[in-house]
């Protein structure tokens, strides 16, 4: 799961320049991250049916916004690779109980987060959306610590569309679960980054060990926020980035700055 999440980091494509969308652009869509977990926990503490509702919510947005992805949001991907999506749905449909079945369902829902990424990313300007994601953090380490999280997300993950169908609202393999919100989240740290034309892969891998270092906290504590791998590895990445440019500035302070200037002129 945990490579499921890095593999989402490194699979958004840059988003697209297109003028009607760019009108829409502004900072206010990157309040979206925060206010899909506080929203969503609290539509389920205090309004009976939103779990159901989410169910089937995800039952038709997921693979839609799937096929997206395989078709268009990935990077090198071509759109008829958007087929593919079918028989994702048909393994986590026919199989749900199984570890097939559940990592089809899981797929499915990472590659729904590809695609969001993307659209979010085009209509978020990136300094906003670093924020957006930062504060997605910090409100899933708050809910976890003051005991907010558990409650609902578990009515979340226990809640099923009925019919036998498969359960997308949510990641579950085996034993471990992961939220939406976590895989949401590496969509937005991939677009950023994919909009930026920054390298995806070295995030990625960041991303993964330092959701393996976090997770040895699993032997003290029964829930983690999984968004704040990620969000550390955004902070580590834009450090990196602040240091190699003042490194670069620094090197050009040296330089003389023109040939003229580095010939020393004769004495009068």
């Amino acid at each position: 799961m945990l490579a499921v999440q890095a593999g989402v980091v490194a699979a958004p494509r840059r988003p697209p320049q297109i003028p009607w969308i760019q009108r829409l652009s502004g900072p206010g869509w990157a309040l979206i991250p925060i206010a899909s977990i506080v929203g969503v926990i609290f539509a389920i503490r205090y309004m009976s049916g939103t779990a159901k509702g989410l169910t089937y919510l995800a039952l038709v947005a997921v693979p839609l916004l799937a096929a997206a992805a395989l078709g268009w949001a990935i990077r090198g991907t071509k759109p008829w690779y958007a087929l593919g999506g079918v028989p994702l749905f048909v393994l986590a449909w026919a199989s749900r109980t199984t570890l097939a079945g559940e990592g089809a369902a899981a797929l499915l829902s990472a590659l729904s987060c590809v695609t969001l990424g993307v659209l979010l990313g085009a209509v978020t300007p990136p300094g906003w959306l670093k924020l957006g994601i930062l504060a997605m953090a910090a409100a899933d380490t708050w809910l976890v610590l003051t005991d907010l999280l558990q409650a609902p997300n578990a009515t979340l993950v226990a809640a099923a569309p009925g019919n036998g169908l498969p359960q997308l609202q949510s990641e579950l393999f085996g034993s471990v679960s992961m939220g939406y919100g976590d895989m949401f989240v590496a969509g937005l740290l991939g677009a950023v980054l994919a909009r930026e034309a920054r390298a995806q892969w070295p995030m990625a891998l960041l991303t993964l060990f330092l959701a393996g270092l976090f997770d040895l906290l699993f032997f003290v504590l029964n829930e983690l926020p999984a968004t704040v791998p990620v969000a550390l590895a955004l902070i580590i990445g834009e450090g990196l980035r602040y240091w190699r440019r003042r490194t670069r500035g620094a090197s050009a302070d040296r330089r003389p700055s023109t040939q003229a200037d580095a010939i020393p002129r004769p004495a009068r």
